[in-house]
């Protein structure tokens, strides 16, 4: 299955916030999709501050998965994103397989979302906190939970490490069990000033994530691969299309610019023009 996009720029998981917060910057139907913060089954009050620290090569992040949990999602957040007309990917990350399982099920019975990404790599997180999908096995029995409880058609997309020894291996994995497509680059694990897990996105990213598409794309011909990590400019939209990347998700950028993908999307559209 491929991805039915009409833009090849598509917001990253957490970094849209609900979706209002981008609404005012450009129309999110005019995006490829959005992909929600990862949801969980019980809400998350994610961890204290501070929170997010900017450094010379990029953005220090520990939210720690915030977010409303499933119900307060379907009943509050979900319906206003559908009106505004978005595509709507939904995160999601779990403790343990049977939770991957219940998000799927229940997004399963709520019509409109576009697809359901499988967060696979929390870099800001306590060990325990989520299941642990290090390794490539692990990472395929948690997509081939979700595909099973989701309806035929449902688009699953699995989210990886920036991991480049073990990417392709973990890709292949994934897909043989039932992904429809890998999304490639997430934060890169880091730490707080004070010890505490954190995730490092932004710039720094940027190079090791096209490393980690290259790998993916020379590894499993032919599957739908998505950039994710440092994509701020056109050129770097051009430069994750040309290495066979189908899509690309605006993350840590928005921070800075909350135009920017609405300003890729309408840069890579003069290239197709």
């Amino acid at each position: 299955m491929t991805l039915a996009l009409t833009s090849p720029v598509m917001v990253a998981s957490g970094c849209g916030g609900t979706g209002r917060e981008l609404a005012a910057y450009g129309a999110l139907a005019d995006l490829g999709g959005f992909v929600t913060r990862s949801i969980t089954i019980a809400p998350r009050a994610g961890g204290p501050a501070p929170r997010i620290l900017e450094t010379p090569s990029g953005l220090v992040h520990a939210v720690g998965l915030q977010n409303p949990g499933i119900d307060q999602f379907l009943a509050l957040e979900l319906p206003w994103l559908l009106q505004e007309g978005a595509r709507v990917f939904v995160s999601v990350v779990g403790r343990s397989l049977g939770e991957y399982g219940e998000l799927a099920r229940r997004l399963g019975r709520t019509p409109g979302i576009a697809g359901v990404e499988v967060n696979l790599s929390a870099p800001d997180v306590e060990d325990g906190s989520v299941f642990d999908a290090r390794e490539p096995f692990h990472a395929a029995s948690v997509v081939a939970a979700v595909h099973r409880d989701l309806p035929r058609g449902t688009p699953v997309l699995a989210k990886l490490r920036t991991d480049v020894l073990r990417v392709a291996e973990v890709a292949r994995a994934v897909l043989d069990a039932g992904a429809d497509a890998v999304v490639v680059g997430n934060a890169l694990p880091a730490a707080m000033p004070d010890g505490r897990p954190a995730g490092l996105s932004g710039p720094a990213t940027g190079p090791l994530a096209l490393r980690c598409l290259t790998e993916v794309v020379a590894a499993a011909p032919g599957a739908t691969v998505v950039a994710s990590g440092g994509i701020a400019t056109v050129d770097d939209v051009r430069s994750a299309l040309r290495n066979g990347a189908t899509a690309v998700q605006v993350g840590t950028a928005l921070l800075h610019d909350p135009t920017t993908a609405h300003r890729l999307h309408a840069g890579i559209g003069e290239d197709e023009a």
